[in-house]
């Protein structure tokens, strides 16, 4: 992958990161503008659907005055808490409630996760605020690794394969269904298209093609049965001494 092209794809990530990161505030809207957001993104639209993405956020963003009133400022910020703080539309921007035959968080995604992160020295700064499998914690992964100029591109691409390419798709359309902001609803589309696009481009240079969904989640549930049957359960016979806490 040469090195502007890879400069293009962080810049990239840290527009969609900090458009998932944080609430959209005035500042942040008169940057996207200036800079004719989504049309500057190094991944390009290449099908319909992508296409389609692109037109609802160049749209949603023309639909919002430069100067946001306070009550636009509040829906938007009622969407964003609504998707990322207290889950009341139901799609959780954490992976292992997809994942999780329970629907919890922080199981096991979330410590392979911490697993995967710590080898490639990527370190999260502070779980307990936002745990590993987060969305925009897996977005700032990908920016990491397309750092280093030796990009394992089998690698990355199992990484999204795994994780956040396989849940994300449905966490999107729940977001674009339920939220009430066309903005919201565009960002959760453009990520996906956007995702899509660098897994595709991941197969157009290393060979590595995408597996259908079925073959994914045959996979991802295969790892998660071995994980549960290594995990032993603690067992106290009678008359010994229990735990310390």
């Amino acid at each position: 992958m040469q090195a502007e092209f890879r400069d293009a794809l962080l810049e990239d990530l840290e527009q969609l990161i900090r458009l998932h990161d944080r609430e959209l505030d005035a500042q942040t809207l008169k940057a996207l503008k200036a800079v004719g957001f989504p049309a500057g993104l190094a991944l390009a639209p290449d099908d319909a659907m992508a296409e389609l993405a692109h037109a609802n956020m160049a749209q949603a963003l023309a639909g919002l005055p430069d100067d946001l009133p306070p009550q636009t400022l509040d829906e938007l910020a009622a969407d964003f808490a609504a998707i990322y703080l207290n889950n009341s539309l139901g799609a959780s921007p954490y992976e292992s409630v997809w994942l999780d035959d329970d629907h919890l968080a922080c199981q096991q995604p979330m410590f392979e996760l911490r697993e995967i992160y710590a080898a490639a020295g990527f370190q999260v700064t502070d779980w307990r605020s936002r745990y590993d499998d987060h969305l925009v914690l897996q977005l700032h992964y990908l920016h990491h690794v397309l750092q280093n100029a030796a990009v394992d591109g089998e690698k990355l691409a199992n990484f999204i394969d795994e994780h956040v390419g396989y849940w994300f798709p449905d966490f999107a359309a729940r977001v674009a269904m339920n939220c009430n902001t066309p903005f919201y609803s565009a960002l959760a589309e453009l990520t996906h298209v956007w995702l899509l696009r660098l897994r595709n481009l991941l197969d157009e240079i290393y060979d590595c093609p995408l597996p259908k969904r079925e073959e994914m989640a045959a996979r991802i549930h295969k790892k998660l049965a071995l994980d549960k049957a290594e995990i032993a359960p603690i067992r106290f016979m009678p008359g010994a001494q229990g735990p310390s806490w």
